[in-house]
């Protein structure tokens, strides 16, 4: 596996140039950071929650941790972060764990930290452990229209 299908679709769709960073198998954004050599708070991570209504994303910068009360807050109802293994039917071309952060491309609730909307190039896993996708800055806010925007990142 490379880049999923609903990835390079919708990179295609958006007329937005890629490239892709292939690295060795990794477990963590900071894993894939390192081998990929690129920085980690350039990397745009998906972190997935649920209310027990529906699933949502959130997109962070790959050097921070969600702060789940400041995304509930914002939002005004109360996540939980999801299970890994709950995610294969949500992400059906992509491997497990291995997230997009492009939740609007399977209608998934996508909620952006603004960390993200300011970076020159921002990459992102392209659905599999092996590859990181590298977009613009300004072409990565393309590819997440109306998605709604707040600082839901904290670092350590």
């Amino acid at each position: 596996m490379s880049i999923a299908a609903r990835v390079e679709g919708h990179l295609r769709e958006h007329q937005v140039p890629y490239e892709l960073f292939p690295h060795k198998t990794t477990g963590s954004t900071h894993e894939s950071a390192t081998a990929a050599h690129v920085p980690e708070d350039h990397i745009a991570k998906a972190v997935m929650v649920h209310d027990g209504r529906a699933h949502a994303m959130a997109v962070l910068p790959g050097d921070t941790w969600l702060h789940l009360n400041a995304l509930s807050e914002d939002i005004g109802r109360t996540f939980e972060l999801d299970e890994e293994s709950e995610l294969s039917e949500l992400l059906p071309d992509c491997a497990a764990g291995a997230v997009p952060p492009l939740g609007p491309i399977y209608g998934i609730e996508t909620y952006l930290d603004e960390a993200l909307t300011a970076l020159a190039n921002v990459y992102f896993e392209a659905g599999d452990h092996q590859n990181l996708v590298r977009v613009s800055g300004e072409d990565f806010v393309k590819l997440l229209p109306g998605v709604r925007r707040g600082h839901y990142g904290q670092r350590d």
